[in-house]
């Protein structure tokens, strides 16, 4: 084969070298992407130990909370907040330590996070507003069904926007509506919400809890109160 022969055959293998290895080099970095995303829990958070005071306010409202409860870093330097999430553990109202680091990383269907969310209450809709207004036209039977738990249950149509999702009703200091993930093929750990729930002078907190701890609804409102009031009394 002639000089010229093998300088063609040379060009011709070569010229799509470059591009699979290109393409090869963007799957991986997408692949660390994902996985780097994907890992369960808190994104964006970097706990702490430490359990001094912050002092800082949410719409205006002065609150006093140990760090180790705040999710945020940057609220941990205090100052005025849009909003603020914090977290502890069930059912002891404890915040983030290192033997707890693993409950706090992890998002297990039984773990026993329970996040909570403060913001200004600009525009909220008041519970039975949001009751009679959003949910329950969108549910297949306006009466719902009883739990043994002391919740009115009910199922979202298909079509609604919901149908993921089961609607619970319950009283405890005022009305309680918990809208609750149904596990499926691609949701292994479901959640509950309870939001903006008020708290006065323009101030409503949402938190979220693992369904599988339904049954405790009652206890986890009157943990999730009582911490938020020590911070807020503070």
């Amino acid at each position: 084969m002639s000089s010229q022969g093998r300088r063609e055959e040379i060009h011709r293998h070569s010229g799509w070298l470059i591009p699979l290895a290109f393409a090869a080099a963007i799957l991986l970095l997408c692949a660390l992407f994902l996985g780097w995303y994907l890992r369960p829990g808190p994104h964006g958070a970097a706990p702490t130990g430490r359990s001094g005071i912050v002092r800082l306010s949410v719409a205006g409202r002065p609150l006093a909370i140990p760090a180790n409860y705040i999710v945020n870093p940057a609220a941990r330097t205090g100052g005025d907040q849009a909003q603020l999430t914090i977290a502890a553990l069930f059912p002891y109202w404890t915040g983030y330590s290192d033997a707890d680091a693993r409950l706090f990383a992890g998002n297990a269907p039984d773990s026993p996070l329970v996040r909570i969310t403060l913001r200004g209450d600009t525009g909220r809709l008041p519970n039975r507003d949001r009751l009679e207004r959003i949910y329950k036209p969108n549910v297949t039977g306006a009466a719902g069904t009883a739990t043994p738990f002391g919740l009115i249950q009910y199922a979202f149509r298909k079509d609604s926007g919901y149908e993921r999702n089961d609607l619970f009703v319950g009283n405890k200091n005022g009305l309680v509506l918990l809208l609750c993930e149904r596990a499926g093929p691609y949701l292994t750990s479901p959640n509950c919400l309870v939001a903006d729930q008020p708290l006065g002078r323009g101030l409503s907190m949402s938190y979220r809890f693992k369904r599988a701890y339904l049954a405790h609804w009652q206890e986890i409102a009157d943990g999730v109160n009582g911490l938020v009031g020590r911070f807020v009394a503070g």
